[in-house]
């Protein structure tokens, strides 16, 4: 069944130190709890899963941070959820199936709002983005044999 909602709760952001020099950005996200709710799906209710988690960012050497709590809302068939929710109970864990599914939803939203948040407080994007270099084919002839590449692979902050 499908991930039917993805919501922030809480959004900090902090910018301690100018940038300069080296920069190292980590990102990581934290599934901190799951949770039965009932979902009303307009006239009927539907029990589903609540997963509460934690986007953070970190800009080192203690540059900022950016840390973003929301939760990810998960409908499946009742005996699925209570499997689920059961086993998370239990040891913390979830198939790795849905985890994937909901891991991949939060990280799809929260990395776009920590690059849009990043860029309010004048700190380096913390995802590489694309970013063009031109080579000249043949020296000393017209710019119309120039080719222009996207680089993705050597990301400095």
């Amino acid at each position: 069944m499908p991930i039917v909602g993805c919501n922030y709760r809480k959004i900090t952001l902090e910018r301690r130190d100018n940038v300069a020099g080296n920069i190292n950005i980590k990102n990581n996200i934290a599934i901190k709890d799951v949770e039965e709710k009932e979902f009303a799906l307009g006239k009927a209710k539907q029990q589903g899963l609540k997963f509460n988690f934690e986007f953070t960012t970190e800009y080192e050497p203690n540059i900022g941070t950016i840390n973003i709590f929301g939760e990810v809302l998960y409908l499946d068939e009742p005996k699925k959820i209570k499997e689920l929710a059961a086993s998370w109970k239990k040891n913390k864990k979830v198939e790795p199936d849905v985890m994937q599914q909901v891991l991949n939803t939060a990280l799809s939203k929260c990395n776009v709002k920590a690059l849009i948040l990043s860029e309010d407080i004048n700190l380096p994007p913390p995802i590489p983005l694309p970013r063009v270099s031109i080579e000249k084919k043949n020296e000393g002839k017209a710019d119309k044999n120039t080719a222009v590449q996207q680089n993705t692979q050597s990301y400095i902050g």
